[in-house]
C-alpha cells in the first residue's frame, strides 16, 4: 500500500504540473514569439522548442526531485492509509499519458521506418561533400528530404538531381544537412512523446522557423540565397509531393505559405543574416547553477516538508 499510495502520489503531481503549465504555454507562446522577432530565426527555433517542451521538464524535475524524496523520507510506511479518489484519478491520468505518449512516438517511429524503408529500396550511394551519407532514390518523391535519427542520411531522387544544377544542389544539400545537424528529426519524436490538446499551433510555428532556420543555415552569401530559392521553385514545379512523413525533413513539405515566405526571405537575403549567434560565456550559465543549488541546498529540508505537506492534502 505504501508504494502504490506513492506512486499514486508521484503521478498526481506530475499530471497537475504538467498539464497547469501546458495550459499557460497555450496561452502565452504566442506573446513570446511576438517579443522574440528581433532574435535570429536560429534562436527563434530553439526558443520556441524549449518553450514547448517546458511543462514536461519541468514537471518531470519537480516530481523526481522533490515529491518522490519527501513522500519517501516523510510518509510514514507502517501506516496503512488507503489512497483517496483524487490521487487514485489523477495518477491514473498521469500513467494514461505516459502510455499514450509512448504509443504515439512508438507509432510515429514505425510509419517513418517503413517510410524511409519503401523509398531507400534500390537507392545508391553518391559521392556529396556532406556530412552524412547522401543516397539517390529511383521515386521522383520524395525530391529532397533528411530522413533517420541514430543513423541520418540525406535522400536525392533522380528527377530532382537531374532538375537543378550544381550550385542548386549544393544549397539544397545544405538545408537537409542543418536539419541533421540541429536533430530535427530527433525533436520531432519528442513532440510526438508530449504531445498535448492545443499545442498544434505552437507545433506549427515551430516547424516554420526550423525550416526558415535551415535555410539560413544553408547560405553565406546573396547567390547562394538565390540558388537555394531557385531549388525551391525548381523542386515545387516537379509534381505533387507525398503527405508529411513523421520524423522527416523534406525540403518541399512545407505549407504554400510558408514556402512563398521562405522564396522572398531568400531572394531579399542580407549578409546581416551571418552575423552569428550572440555567445554567452559559461561562466554565466556555472555562476547560475551554482547559485542555484546552494539556494536548494540550504532550503531542500524545508521544501520537502511543504511539498509533504501539501501532498497530504492531495492524498486526503
Amino acid at each position: 500500500m505504501f508504494a502504490a499510495r506513492g506512486i499514486a502520489v508521484s503521478f498526481s503531481v506530475f499530471v497537475m504540473v504538467y498539464c497547469a503549465l501546458s495550459l499557460a504555454v497555450c496561452f502565452v507562446w504566442r506573446s513570446f514569439l511576438l517579443h522574440a522577432q528581433h532574435y535570429p530565426v536560429r534562436r527563434i527555433a530553439d526558443l520556441l522548442f524549449a518553450l514547448r517542451i517546458f511543462p514536461l521538464t519541468t514537471a518531470a524535475v519537480i516530481t523526481a526531485a522533490f515529491t518522490v524524496p519527501s513522500f519517501l523520507l516523510l510518509e510514514p510506511r507502517a501506516i496503512e492509509e488507503p489512497i483517496g479518489g483524487i490521487p487514485l484519478a489523477l495518477g491514473l491520468c498521469g500513467g494514461a499519458l505516459g502510455i499514450f505518449g509512448f504509443l504515439n512516438a512508438a507509432l510515429a517511429m514505425r510509419r517513418a521506418s517503413r517510410a524511409i524503408s519503401g523509398w531507400t529500396r534500390g537507392a545508391q550511394p553518391i559521392a556529396a561533400a556532406a556530412p552524412v551519407p547522401v543516397l539517390r532514390i529511383a521515386r521522383p518523391v520524395p525530391a529532397l528530404i533528411a530522413a533517420g535519427i541514430a543513423r541520418p542520411k540525406v535522400l536525392l531522387s533522380r528527377a530532382a538531381e537531374l532538375a537543378l544544377n550544381a550550385n542548386e544542389l549544393h544549397a539544397a544539400l545544405n538545408h537537409d544537412v542543418a536539419h541533421v545537424r540541429h536533430r530535427d528529426n530527433f525533436k520531432k519524436l519528442l513532440l510526438r512523446f508530449v504531445a498535448f490538446p492545443g499545442m498544434s499551433a505552437l507545433e506549427g510555428a515551430w516547424l516554420e522557423t526550423t525550416e526558415m532556420a535551415a535555410d539560413d543555415a544553408a547560405v553565406s552569401s546573396a547567390g547562394e540565397a538565390l540558388d537555394l530559392a531557385a531549388a525551391l521553385i525548381k523542386l515545387s514545379k516537379l509534381g505533387p509531393t507525398e503527405p508529411p512523413v513523421d520524423l522527416t525533413a523534406a525540403l518541399l513539405h512545407s505549407p504554400a505559405s510558408t514556402m512563398n515566405a521562405r522564396v522572398e526571405r531568400l531572394v531579399a537575403w542580407s549578409d546581416a543574416r551571418r552575423v552569428p549567434l550572440q555567445k554567452y560565456s559559461p561562466w554565466y550559465g556555472t555562476t547560475a547553477a551554482l547559485a542555484t543549488i546552494a539556494v536548494f541546498a540550504v532550503t531542500y529540508s524545508q521544501l520537502l516538508v511543504q511539498v509533504h505537506t501539501a501532498t497530504e492534502w492531495l492524498v486526503r
